[in-house]
């Protein structure tokens, strides 16, 4: 690899995973993506001038508290954003107004969240342990899982699915909170310690997995509905055969798309797994999409439109390189991405041009989450939780 691609590298977090053990490289916050970062080996493009030619309002703005070394995303469902923070909060705030409707401590540090269908809203808590919420924040029922919780449940269907950093999936009932089903895929030697998702469409749960693989699980009983390769481990070391994926897959009509770390962007039938089409292309924040194309940056800060029905590229721009980004969204005509001075930049879904620039609290934009064609709520590193609407 590269001397260049091995300083990116080593700013992820990895773990290493041995018989009978499993050990954190270094234990140091310099090799955690949750956690602050160095100065970066290749400084952040300067901000360029610009004429704003999109309007951005901030509808409201809130904060929630920290989020530590870990990544928390809002949920977004029927007309409430769920949020929480590593101290414990955990509220519900209205998605048109930024009213706080309740904030509760959830009786315990957390690290993911939030998973919720409106109904039942699920958070993951130090030490393994899965906490279920009523609607009305009083708890619903707690669980153990085999390990650590990095990633946000997903919740539908009722059921609560999990995946802990042991690679284990596990399932349990929303109502009642008794496990249903657990599957295991085996886990590589080393892999991000960073936050994969899983996402619940019709009667499968599509999970993002180390190793680079995408797989598809039957709700009903966890068994695998099919099975494909993201990112492919490559290379002489461990190190440079990372190849995991990030951020949640996401389904959008017959299509499935997922990225990896060292590896692809990629789209399959949802249904049967048959790949469309893969571009080579290296994410730890995960992907966005429209109905023409699927957005990715990468690791070094590029972001590129590629077509969703035949993955060509669309454009690309490097205007934002080495600043850190999140996971687009997109947002009225733009798509937006945030970065690690608590940026958000929108950019055009035509070309990649510049349209209008927005800044939070100063610190890392960690999560976006549509809320209609016009508007979405950021959430940062610090805490702050803002809902931005566009024309």
């Amino acid at each position: 690899m590269k001397n260049q691609e091995q300083g990116e590298t080593m700013r992820i977090a990895v773990k290493l995973t041995s018989v009978g053990m499993l050990a954190v490289l270094a234990g140091c916050s310099s090799l955690n993506p949750f956690a602050s970062k160095p100065a970066p080996r290749n400084p952040p493009a300067a901000l360029e001038q610009f004429q704003q030619t999109m309007a951005v309002q901030t509808a409201w703005s809130t904060s929630v508290g920290s989020a530590a070394n870990f990544v928390f995303t809002p949920a977004v469902v029927s007309g409430s954003a769920f949020v929480a923070a590593a101290d414990g909060t955990l509220a519900r705030i209205d998605a048109a107004s930024g009213r706080t409707d309740w904030r509760i401590n959830a009786g315990a540090p957390l690290t993911a969240g939030v998973g919720s269908d409106g109904t039942t809203i699920a958070v993951g808590a130090e030490k393994g342990v899965l906490l279920a919420f009523n609607a009305d924040g009083k708890l619903r029922w707690k669980a153990q899982v085999s390990s650590e919780i990095l990633s946000a449940p997903a919740v539908g269907q009722n059921l609560v699915i999990v995946r802990s950093v042991d690679n284990r999936i596990a399932a349990f009932d929303a109502e009642s909170g008794s496990r249903r089903w657990i599957a295991q895929r085996p886990t590589p030697p080393l892999t991000l310690r960073t936050a994969p998702g899983i996402t619940i469409d019709g009667s499968n749960a599509y999970v993002a997995m180390p190793g680079g693989r995408l797989l598809a699980l039957a709700l009903t009983n966890g068994g695998p509905r099919w099975e494909a390769a993201v990112g492919d481990p490559r290379g002489t070391t461990e190190l440079e055969r990372i190849a995991d994926l990030s951020g949640s897959p996401v389904v959008a009509g017959q299509d499935v798309c997922a990225v990896a770390y060292q590896g692809r962007v990629a789209c399959f039938n949802a249904v049967t797994g048959a790949p469309r089409w893969g571009k080579e292309l290296s994410s730890d924040v995960g992907l966005g999409l429209d109905e023409r194309y699927v957005f990715a940056a990468d690791e070094r800060g590029t972001v590129t439109a590629f077509s969703r029905d035949s993955g060509s590229g669309a454009w690309r721009t490097a205007k934002l390189a080495n600043r850190g980004l999140s996971a687009p969204v997109v947002l009225g005509r733009a798509v937006a991405v945030g970065d690690n001075q608590g940026y958000i930049h929108f950019l055009s879904r035509e070309d990649g041009a510049m349209l209008a620039r927005i800044s939070t609290d100063g610190s890392q934009v960690t999560a976006a989450v549509p809320v209609t064609s016009t508007r979405a709520i950021f959430q940062t590193k610090a805490g702050t939780v803002v809902a931005l609407a566009a024309e």
